[in-house]
């Protein structure tokens, strides 16, 4: 059984971003419709799990527990509304820190592969930065930009250029949510030899 995953980037894609950085669990505000969103797709038999670059631990903006405590708040609305993530994969550090977990790296992607056993090639991953879809597409996931957060201001306009090939574009997590849940499922693979329709 293949399980059905999607990754979805956090600030600017689940809850509102801040060019000072979402530093408290105060300051986490969830986007119009993304939790309903993320309760539809486990309705519909999708994990879903956060790869998130979180520099403002490296950089002392905020600490672990603030971090956690930010998540804490988003599992509870997100319980509430019906949903859940199964888990936020999280890159601590600072740019200077030449880690391979910063998205555009795909170190955070690596990591979910790992824990959950699978290669993510072919597996849908979200975000509203270019960034955000470089790491996916680095390992083979099908890239989506989100027009909300830093991609705002592209609502209604085609990807960019320099964008990875192959990247839909929705207005927000829930339109999003609706185009997947609405795709036919992948027929089972039967590889047969010679067989021909």
């Amino acid at each position: 059984m293949h399980t059905k995953l999607v990754i979805l980037d956090r600030d600017g894609t689940i809850n509102q971003d801040s060019d000072d950085y979402v530093k408290t669990a105060d300051e986490w505000i969830p986007l119009p419709g993304a939790l309903e969103a993320i309760a539809r797709l486990n309705h519909a038999g999708w994990h879903v799990v956060v790869a998130s670059n979180q520099s403002g631990l490296g950089r002392g903006l905020f600490d672990v527990a603030a971090l956690n405590a930010m998540h804490t708040k988003m599992h509870k609305l997100l319980a509430a509304a019906g949903g859940r993530i199964d888990a936020v994969f999280y890159c601590p550090h600072s740019p200077e820190e030449a880690c391979n977990c910063r998205k555009p790296l795909p170190g955070l992607y690596e990591q979910i592969g790992e824990r959950y056993g699978m290669d993510l090639h072919g597996v849908h991953t979200v975000g509203d930065t270019l960034r955000d879809l470089q790491a996916g597409a680095a390992i083979g996931c099908i890239t989506h930009l989100v027009h909300t957060g830093k991609s705002a201001k592209l609502k209604g306009q085609a990807v960019p250029a320099g964008f990875p090939v192959g990247t839909l574009a929705h207005a927000d997590l829930g339109a999003f949510a609706d185009w997947l849940i609405s795709q036919p499922e992948p027929a089972a693979k039967t590889h047969k030899a010679g067989a021909h329709a």
